[in-house]
């Protein structure tokens, strides 16, 4: 009688434990079909210049509990393609669409009449210098700054006096609001040092094709605005190319800190991309706990390196970031 006592309790204990087994597993694919899903669109998501960028996304997705996608795109978008793309998300169940925006007006109209459907968030820069940041929010960094960072690690190499020296300026994307402002901070910044700007080589989002910096006239300095024209510009002063140029630029790629560390660049200002991305999912992810809320623009820090600092103690988690 004990014996069947036993066993009946043990049956009960054992049909208990499937139960609550059975609980736990519905409870987890419920929670997992109720997360929040963030797509994310880029432009050539494979570059290696989006290694901490990604990183970030990934770190503020587990942290918000939302799902991440980031969309597979091998070349530049066109404004229709990136569109095309944003639906496609949507459709399939996207909640919220963090995306590096064509440049132009006509892209930030279209973002406008996504932003209806679902809360966006622009990373790196805005589509357009005319923002409207209530509709639009961006997380980046400020662009404008760090060209004048650029300018006076110049400046310091120099003395304060570039009499006679001639620059050439290299941009990946001359149409975007990030180019634009980088640009204009370098300019002011050398401004009245004697600096002469002997050619200006960029190409549009919509243009395919490299700029030869080989063919470009000869000049005593490269300044490289992003981090695709770094690596070039770095490349090409390894292959001896730069016609003896030093470069000076815009980078956040374990490349664009290998040529630096090689002495094919004289000095990188690196943006907090690992931030871009973990801002842009975390504010992004509150507003999607909050529909009334609206998502707001963030400013990023950045940090200038030499080679003789690239591997210090304050730039380890830079390193880190990048080669994630």
């Amino acid at each position: 009688m004990k014996n069947d006592k036993k066993v009946f309790i043990l049956i009960e204990a054992v049909l208990g434990a499937i139960v609550l087994a059975m609980a736990i597993f519905l409870l987890s694919e419920k929670s997992e079909r109720d997360m929040d899903k963030v797509s994310v669109i880029v432009q050539n998501s494979g570059d290696n210049q989006w290694a901490a960028f990604i990183y970030g996304l990934k770190m503020a997705a587990a942290d918000q509990k939302v799902e991440l996608l980031v969309v597979n795109t091998e070349t530049m978008l066109t404004v229709e393609e990136q569109k095309g793309l944003i639906d496609s998300e949507i459709e399939n169940g996207a909640d919220a669409v963090i995306v590096q925006p064509v440049p132009g007006q006509d892209t930030q109209e279209m973002l406008k009449r996504v932003r209806n459907r679902v809360p966006v968030m622009q990373a790196g820069y805005a589509a357009s210098e005319e923002r409207d940041a209530s509709v639009l929010p961006t997380t980046e960094p400020d662009h404008y700054a760090m060209g004048t960072a650029l300018a006076e690690e110049l400046l310091k190499d120099y003395n304060g006096n570039l009499d006679g020296k001639t620059i050439g300026i290299l941009t990946e994307s001359g149409d975007s609001e990030a180019s634009a402002n980088r640009k204009q901070g370098f300019m002011d910044g050398i401004k009245d040092t004697g600096a002469k700007i002997r050619w200006t080589a960029a190409r549009t989002f919509e243009e395919d094709g490299e700029v030869l910096l080989e063919d470009q006239p000869e000049a005593n300095l490269v300044v490289a605005l992003d981090d695709n024209s770094l690596t070039t510009a770095g490349e090409c002063s390894a292959a001896n190319n730069l016609h003896g140029a030093i470069v000076y630029g815009i980078g956040n790629s374990t490349e664009a800190a290998y040529y630096l560390d090689a002495g094919y660049v004289e000095c990188l200002v690196v943006p907090d991309e690992f931030n871009v991305g973990y801002q842009s999912l975390t504010v992004i992810a509150e507003s999607l706990g909050n529909r009334l809320r609206r998502s707001r623009d963030i400013t990023v820090s950045y940090t200038v390196i030499r080679s003789d600092t690239l591997f210090s103690k304050e730039n380890q988690e830079i390193l880190f970031t990048m080669s994630q």
